[in-house]
């Protein structure tokens, strides 16, 4: 079968300025990137777990500072493509998560599935 995206980068929080925002963790370096490592998860588990650390992602960003939008990565693996379209999927349908720009994330700290 077609081999999906292995990960994605995206922002999380406040949906006004979650499109204004561009390289949120370049302009503070300090900020540590969260991980979903969904790798081994079945689709379900990964629907799941998304949902659980959009509630945990879009919590930290609001208690942060302004633009209340923080950078997170979410890794599928290289295997088949059932993942990938999980999440971008998932992406699509939540409005408090947005496709980071290119090369906007630099500093990942890993969160795992299981």
């Amino acid at each position: 079968g077609k081999v999906g995206k292995p990960s994605y980068d995206v922002q999380v929080g406040d949906v006004k300025n979650l499109y204004r925002t561009s390289k949120t963790s370049q302009n503070n370096p300090s900020r540590v990137v969260s991980m979903l490592d969904l790798h081994g998860c079945t689709k379900e588990e990964a629907l799941l777990q998304l949902d659980k650390s959009l509630e945990t992602w879009v919590d930290d960003a609001m208690q942060g500072s302004y633009p209340f939008v923080i950078p997170a990565k979410i890794v599928c693996g290289c295997g088949n493509q059932i993942l990938s379209e999980t999440v971008e999927k998932w992406i699509r349908e939540n409005a408090q998560v947005a496709n980071a720009p290119k090369n906007s994330i630099s500093y990942i700290a890993p969160l795992y599935c299981r």
